[in-house]
């Protein structure tokens, strides 16, 4: 969706398109990132921080509610107050009964023309999560997150069976049309990849429209245990999408392609440092 500057007007909108959503079948619904509000991480200002709001706490409130009506699973990216001066970019799960099962903290957080994240936002402390709702174990990631494999992995190993990714990403204004083409190829390719390495679903949600000098490219899309597309929105246009993932595939293809079980768990302790020095 695209958003304003007026968060209650924003919050309406959302909870009309979870309505619809719910109408036309769905079971788990994920929002945007941050869809409460514009993408304030275009600046460095200090307004925007009385965004800001605890987890458990009014949206989330609202937003139970409408779970519980609508008897869906609610994933919402929200800009969490921990405490004074203390800040998160955080999802929270609610399941089908309107029950709060938690939440999950972004765990990487970028620092780049137009996404000043750092200057907002804290690191997730909470680890990689999984949240077990009515419809299926949902592991949730955000945005910066869906660039690293680690992240995907360690939420695979979990027992997440299907990957969220609210999302904030677009092209700056005036870039070059190829590069822009290859920005979002990439964007997509490298989580279609973690959906085909970890054997699970992936679905990546993602705003439009234009705010400050970036452009939201959309395209929110879903892709099946292989990394074959099962959905995917347009670029340019607000959407409510429902589309059936089957679960159950993550069995047998994990069983025709058995990376967890030919993993090295023995061999990776370099993961654990910055960069492998070859000198050392």
């Amino acid at each position: 969706m695209r958003c304003s500057d007026n968060t209650a007007e924003n919050m309406v909108r959302a909870m009309d398109a979870i309505r619809r959503a719910a109408a036309a079948g769905a079971k788990i619904v994920c929002l945007q990132e941050l869809f409460r509000s514009r993408y304030f991480c275009v600046s460095e200002d200090y307004t925007p921080f009385a965004m800001a709001e605890m987890i458990p706490g009014p949206s989330t409130e609202a937003l139970q509610s409408l779970a519980g009506e609508l008897g869906v699973v609610i994933v919402a990216s929200l800009f969490e107050k921990r405490a004074e001066g203390l800040y998160h970019n955080s999802a929270a799960v609610i399941d089908a009964d309107g029950a709060y099962l938690g939440k999950y903290r972004k765990m990487h957080i970028p620092d780049d023309p137009s996404f000043y994240e750092k200057f907002y936002f804290t690191p997730g402390d909470l680890g990689f999560r999984t949240f077990k709702t009515r419809f299926g174990i949902v592991g949730v990631l955000i945005c910066w997150d869906q660039w690293y494999p680690e992240a995907a992995r360690l939420t695979a190993l979990m027992g997440a069976e299907i990957l969220f990714y609210p999302t904030a990403i677009g092209w700056a204004e005036g870039e070059d049309p190829q590069v822009c083409r290859d920005q979002f190829n990439a964007w997509q390719t490298i989580q279609r990849a973690h959906a085909i390495a970890n054997g699970i679903p992936v679905v990546s949600v993602n705003r439009v429209g234009k705010e400050g000098n970036i452009l939201f490219w959309g395209g929110s899309f879903a892709a099946d245990t292989l990394g074959e597309m099962i959905y995917q929105a347009p670029h340019d246009k607000e959407d409510v999408a429902v589309f059936e993932i089957d679960l159950g595939r993550s069995d047998t293809t994990r069983r025709h392609w058995p990376f967890l079980r030919d993993r090295r768990i023995d061999a990776y302790e370099g993961l654990t440092r910055r960069f492998l020095d070859s000198d050392l």
